[in-house]
């Protein structure tokens, strides 16, 4: 991005160094009302997101030639795509599992076992780095732990290094911290991260960092954090440093399992005595038990003097990969290039066209000889190294268009596990997901709504990474996961799975694609707080959907624009547009729509003092809601109407309202839900004059927004409390 912003800079300079009020004028006659202010902020250094559009309009504003602004398209378009993908990052609250004894490193793990603060562990590739640390944290953490791999050296270019705000984001979220809590910025973030970490027992492990930078916003004082790498970081000032060298030969003859010789000193110094090396050797000597040492030894040389393999890992790595079966050959290739950091054995299954027993013996052999990893069960992952060469060799022994219809496989397995879990999660909205042609796809048993939900947490940065990966499945994948970022507080995966369909529709002239990630888009944004950017993109979707003919689409972004309007205070706006919407969902029969616009409609109404119809509208959306066996909107809508009935007069009908709402939040774990029923509830018993009630209530409303970080119920249970309890007030 600060190149990005550099390459500005300079580019103004070149076209004369005009003003800024210069730029912005020659700006606003393409696209009017942008603030000189906003034009500057694309200059600096460091920003963390971009209005693609905007920039480009400067760029045209300094240099309108077509050619040149199509290269400023496409590199702001790479630019974007590797900020979101740096954002994929999978963090563990555990530690991986050790699948064989540790050898060796006495002095290492001396050193280990008496660290505090920040411990760095440098070394070369294949050194062993992880592995070290790993075992180090098994024999010290008694309290939380946490894990993450900040990819600094992947060798797939679409894996860059792993963002650290994207890291803190899920150490957060491990840590318990609601999604509404966690702030946007990188700096509130660290903040936040150690104050979670402060008084814990607290280790913390930052494997394969690529710079100091990506490092210090990971840091606390409070935890022993293990930071592995290539590079030296010696900016970081460690408190205990572990430079790894390879093995001794001591060392690699007790990890080959065998008394020291001659053979064995030959096989560990072709490995180079690189941990990585042997340990794919010694699972080769255990899967053959009929060959001698001497027999490895004599492959080894012969390995390398036919193939010119110097390095000890490429040379491991071919002579493992050379014995085994063609299908297990094939299933490490193509696992190459799987876009996520780990997979389950369903998903080496679509890239393999297997069955699951077959395909399970084969990861469970590729274990076995250390080809891959398994960080925890059911989980598997393929050291950097292993990957390089898997992908070189994949390039060089398969076919392209075998190689294809496996990724393609592996994508349609995502898209329609993804489709399962939420038709399992959100059955009345099926009608409102990408409807999926037949295909013979192998899925995990998605049914049970809880199984969804945990399969969907599991592989969210992976589905995350398809869609950047494959435009094909972008759009489908992207309008299939909404509601699930939608209701889980991913704003962040939002934006890039949404922009990403955007693009590919765009990319292959699917308005109808474009216009629902349009809205998509939208909705994140309202989100966010950003309604001007919200109202525009809706705006766009709504003209493409009206063109398409599109009934549902354009209801959706009439609904939408009417939640917008609401935010900017635009209450006749909204009813109209709410009134709009409710008309389109009637005429073509979709009552979910139909019910989520009455009770939007109805709170509008609530704003404009026009209870008795607001009332009326919560009625009817009640019923719908209760006649789709839609729990959540049925609790959305009871709260609504306790709250119109309760300025209404209607007392016990409101509590009886706002007591079913409480108990179905309850059930459903929606605590933002549950914080507005009891507010609500609280404000009738107050009107009920039950002062002692409405009291307990309000506090009650008053610890889950603070919990959920909602600062709207917060200031509305404060208020009422702050009334309530003259002499008491709340802390």
């Amino acid at each position: 991005m600060d190149e990005l912003a550099a390459t500005l800079r300079a580019l103004k300079t070149w076209a004369g160094d005009p003003t800024f009020d210069t730029i912005t004028t020659r700006v606003n006659a393409r696209r009017p009302s942008t603030g000189r202010g906003t034009i500057a902020d694309c200059f600096r250094d460091g920003r963390r997101r971009i209005n693609a559009d905007l920039l480009l309009a400067v760029v045209a504003a300094l240099h309108d030639d077509a050619d040149y602004l199509a290269r400023w398209r496409r590199s702001i378009r790479v630019t974007l795509a590797e900020k979101q993908a740096a954002a994929q990052v999978r963090v563990s609250a555990r530690l991986p599992d050790e699948a064989d004894p540790f050898v060796g490193r006495e002095r290492q793990l001396a050193a280990l076992d008496r660290a505090t603060g920040v411990c760095v562990i440098t070394g070369m590739a294949g050194v062993g780095k992880t592995r070290l640390a790993v075992h180090a944290g098994h024999r010290r953490t008694r309290g939380t732990s946490l894990f993450v791999d900040l990819r600094g050296f992947h060798p797939d270019e679409a894996q860059p290094p792993a963002d650290p705000a994207a890291v803190l984001d899920g150490f957060l979220r491990a840590l318990g911290v609601p999604a509404r809590q966690i702030q946007h910025d990188l700096a509130a973030r660290s903040a936040l991260f150690r104050e979670q970490i402060a008084g814990r027992e607290a280790l913390v492990i930052l494997d394969n960092a690529a710079d100091e930078e990506q490092v210090r916003p990971l840091l606390c004082p409070d935890a022993l954090t293990v930071v592995t790498s290539r590079r030296d970081l010696a900016d970081l000032a460690p408190t205990t440093r572990v430079d790894l060298d390879v093995l001794s030969s001591a060392e690699a003859a007790r990890l080959l399992g065998n008394d020291t010789s001659d053979d064995l000193e030959r096989v560990a110094r072709r490995c180079g005595y690189l941990p990585l090396a042997l340990t794919i050797v010694a699972g080769q000597m255990a899967a053959t038990p009929d060959w001698t040492v001497a027999d490895h030894a004599d492959r080894l040389d012969e390995r390398h003097r036919n193939f010119h393999l110097d390095d000890g890992v490429q040379l491991a790595l071919h002579l493992s990969d050379q014995g085994l079966p063609l299908a297990r050959r094939t299933l490490l290739r193509r696992l190459a290039g799987h876009p996520g950091q780990d997979f389950d054995t369903y998903a080496a299954a679509a890239v393999l066209d297997d069955d699951l027993d077959a395909t399970a013996e084969h990861l469970r052999r590729l274990t076995a000889e250390h080809l891959v990893q398994q960080p925890v069960p059911g989980r598997f992952a393929l050291h950097d190294l292993v990957r390089a060469y898997a992908a070189e060799r994949a390039g060089e022994d398969e076919r392209p268009t075998d190689r294809r219809a496996a990724q393609t496989r592996l994508y349609d397995h995502y898209l329609y596990a993804a489709s399962a879990a939420m038709d399992a999660l959100h059955p009345a909205e099926k009608h409102r997901r990408p409807a999926l042609p037949p295909a013979r796809v192998l899925l995990p048993d998605l049914d049970d709504p809880k199984a969804a939900l945990q399969w969907l947490d599991t592989e969210r940065s992976t589905l995350v990474a398809v869609c950047l990966a494959s435009p094909p499945h972008a759009v489908p994948l992207a309008a299939t996961i909404y509601t699930y970022l939608d209701n889980g507080g991913y704003p962040a995966d939002a934006i890039t799975v949404h922009t990403a369909a955007r693009e590919a529709a765009v990319a292959t002239s699917d308005p109808s694609g474009e216009a629902g990630a349009l809205i998509n888009l939208g909705v994140v944004f309202w989100q966010l707080g950003r309604n001007a950017e919200a109202r525009d993109r809706m705006t766009e979707s709504l003209t493409l959907f009206r063109t398409l003919g599109d009934a549902r689409g354009e209801a959706r972004a009439l609904g939408n624009l009417g939640v917008v309007y609401n935010a900017f205070r635009d209450h006749a706006a909204s009813a109209d547009h709410h009134a709009q919407a409710l008309a389109k969902f009637v005429e073509i029969g979709d009552q979910v729509g139909e019910a989520n616009t009455l009770t939007n409609l109805g709170d509008v109404y609530v704003r404009m003092n026009r209870l008795t119809e607001a009332a009326d509208h919560h009625r009817r959306a009640l019923t719908l809601f209760r006649t789709l066996n839609h729990r959540g909107g049925e609790a959305t809508a009871l709260t609504n109407l306790g709250d119109a009935d309760t300025r209404l007069g209607n007392l016990t009908e409101a509590l009886d309202s706002l007591d079913r709402a409480v108990a179905i939040f309850g059930d459903l774990g929606e605590r933002y839900g549950q914080t507005c029923a009891l507010n609500g509830r609280a404000e009738a018993l107050t009107a009920m004059n039950r002062r002692t009630e409405a009291i307990t209530t309000y506090r009650l409303a008053l610890d889950l927004a603070r919990q959920i970080d909602d600062p709207a119920e917060q200031e509305r249970a404060r208020t009422a409390l702050a009334a309530l309890t003259v002499d008491d007030p709340p802390t």
